[in-house]
């Protein structure tokens, strides 16, 4: 694997039964790059993201990590999962755990620190997603965007080398979905290696460096934000984006009505 890329990803398969939802996917991601991966629903991009920590199996193709294959036969995942932190769009907290425990588990568990240390790093988190106050704090007490960013922390306290959203805001209500943003963008001001899956168009067309455009399991087209929302070459992103710039337009107009 070449040193400039933290992941790369070969020719990636992936199959439902007979239904092939990863078709011969390959990417590459750069320390410090903001990768944005979009598209309609259905083009399985919740499945290349779950595909590149381990969550789901592959059924061709490779992916490594820096110079570790993630997807070998005899590849530690554990080990490999704890340097890349993972957020789920259903937030994915212990519910029977409060906030604290929810973040201590993985440092305690995975990290084998002692509690005083591991305290020390979730209560760092936690002050750096701005809920260091729900600290004793169940997740049936907290809103949704809440709930979200105590993911974020959780996967913040492994020091994770590359972050993973899925979809991170689209269980939100749009209040929550700006604080659960305003985070993201912070860690892209820290340098933070990130793929992002979403449908907040205008918060990737910002914020990342290069975006995906999938459709029916296959990367369509690949390039800047400039190129892909202003300047696509293929249709079916001109198809997409012009789709989307529609939806907006018609919102608009029914919310000055």
């Amino acid at each position: 694997m070449t040193d400039s890329y933290l992941m790369r990803v070969s020719h990636l398969t992936k199959r439902f039964g007979e239904t092939t939802v990863l078709d011969d996917i390959s990417l590459d991601v750069a320390a410090g790059e903001v990768k944005g991966v979009i598209g309609p629903s259905g083009a399985g991009k919740s499945t290349l993201i779950r595909c590149l920590n381990g969550l789901e199996p592959i059924d061709a193709g490779q992916i490594w990590l820096d110079d570790t294959e993630l997807t070998a036969k005899k590849a530690d995942l554990d080990g490999l999962r704890a340097r890349i932190g993972f957020v789920f769009q259903d937030f994915n907290l212990f519910t029977h755990l409060t906030v604290a425990d929810n973040i201590r588990l993985g440092l305690r568990k995975v990290r084998g620190l002692d509690r005083r240390s591991a305290d020390e790093i979730a209560k760092r988190e936690l002050a750096r997603v701005g809920l260091e106050s729900k600290w004793d704090a169940y997740p049936a007490e907290l809103s949704g965007g809440q709930q979200q960013r105590v993911s974020i922390a959780r996967a913040l306290a492994m020091e994770p080398e590359l972050m993973l959203f899925d979809e991170p805001t689209s269980a939100l209500d749009p209040e929550s979905v700006g604080s659960v943003l305003r985070v993201m963008r912070e860690l892209v001001a820290e340098g933070m290696t990130m793929v992002i899956v979403s449908h907040e168009m205008a918060f990737i067309e910002a914020v990342a460096d290069d975006i995906l455009f999938m459709a029916e399991g296959r990367v369509v087209e690949e390039g800047s934000a400039e190129q892909i929302f202003k300047n696509p070459r293929e249709q079916r992103t001109r198809d997409f984006i012009d789709g989307i710039a529609a939806a907006l337009v018609g919102e608009a107009e029914a919310d000055t009505r």
